[in-house]
């Protein structure tokens, strides 16, 4: 099996389920994208919100993913920044509980946080204050983390650091390693365009993109621009919610049906369905295997708020894995 290392935003989330999207106006918030939001205004927020239900769980795009793939019995690891309080020790136990081995860098700042705001239709919208997560630099990044492993998972939100991006991507290749890098959300592809472009045709092997992400890199449909990231990469992975994923690798071309579940909330899907593709990815598996992996593991975690599964829907998973 093979060893799978994630560097991304080490966060918590505070899941927020709200009656109507007022909130969302009022803070400008665009519906379903990720923001940026000084302490200032994540505390604002956060209070405007505490009169509906919160959920704290340890999240950041590429910690989800690692925490996945970590529940279904891969060796992982786990490169990220938090502060030196209890939001950060909250953070750090829960991924080591998961048996991640995390490479955490302590900061003077506070451990970043994600306001996750959940709209009655399930949609889930980001007001992120990064805190010391945003502090994680190209020279945090010692050489010997890579050791032993095959595979390095990169969340898109990362770009903002480019020197940091492409000093990860070329360690890791020096190590003789695969490169997945999900794009993260549409807005920060928009914003980030030319430096996504060039690091994945210099660096990435897999790219995981929804299809407004996938829009926004290509300016294309789904089925179009499936066929343009496949050719800057080995293998390309377009998620259309409902309509499941596309999967493309050279001539080979996979539709994947979406799981049918009873939708409760949206987010980790897309980080969910990453750990499933990898999972089936680092055990050598079909295409297809891959991606129906991905579709059980997202299609599971939005049946829940939030995207930490408890140990009776990863035995579920488990078993369902197993049979196929």
């Amino acid at each position: 099996m093979k060893k799978i290392l994630g560097i991304g935003n080490a966060l918590v989330d505070v899941m927020t389920i709200i009656d109507d999207d007022t909130i969302l106006t009022r803070f400008q918030l665009p519906k379903g994208s990720m923001q940026l939001v000084d302490q200032a205004k994540s505390e604002m927020v956060k209070s405007e919100t505490k009169r509906f239900k919160n959920i704290l769980t340890s999240g950041g795009s590429a910690a989800n993913t690692i925490h996945g793939l970590a529940m279904l019995g891969v060796k992982t690891g786990f490169i990220g920044s938090i502060g030196k309080d209890d939001v950060g020790d909250f953070f750090e136990k829960d991924m080591k509980y998961a048996g991640i081995d995390t490479m955490l860098i302590r900061r003077n700042s506070i451990t970043g946080t994600a306001v996750a705001i959940i709209s009655p239709d399930s949609e889930r919208t980001f007001a992120t204050h990064l805190g010391a997560a945003v502090e994680l630099e190209a020279t945090d990044l010692d050489p010997g983390y890579f050791d032993g492993y095959n595979i390095l998972y990169l969340e898109g939100y990362l770009i903002v650091n480019k020197k940091l991006v492409e000093t990860a991507c070329r360690l890791a290749k020096e190590k003789g390693m695969k490169i997945a890098l999900d794009l993260a959300s549409y807005n920060v592809v928009e914003a980030n365009l030319s430096d996504f472009r060039e690091i994945v045709e210099r660096y990435v092997d897999i790219v995981f993109a929804n299809e407004e992400e996938a829009r926004s890199f290509t300016d294309k449909d789904p089925a179009e621009a499936l066929n343009m990231i496949s050719k800057l990469c080995e293998v390309a992975v377009i998620k259309v919610g409902s309509g499941g994923s596309w999967v493309k690798r050279g001539d080979e071309i996979i539709k994947i049906d979406a799981a049918k579940v009873n939708l409760k909330d949206t987010t980790g899907a897309g980080d969910l369905y990453a750990s499933g593709f990898l999972y089936g990815y680092s055990h050598n598996e079909s295409l297809d295997v891959c991606g129906q992996y991905g579709s059980i593991l997202a299609g599971h975690v939005i049946e829940i708020v939030g995207a930490r599964m408890d140990q009776e829907k990863w035995e579920k998973i488990r078993k369902i894995i197993s049979e196929i």
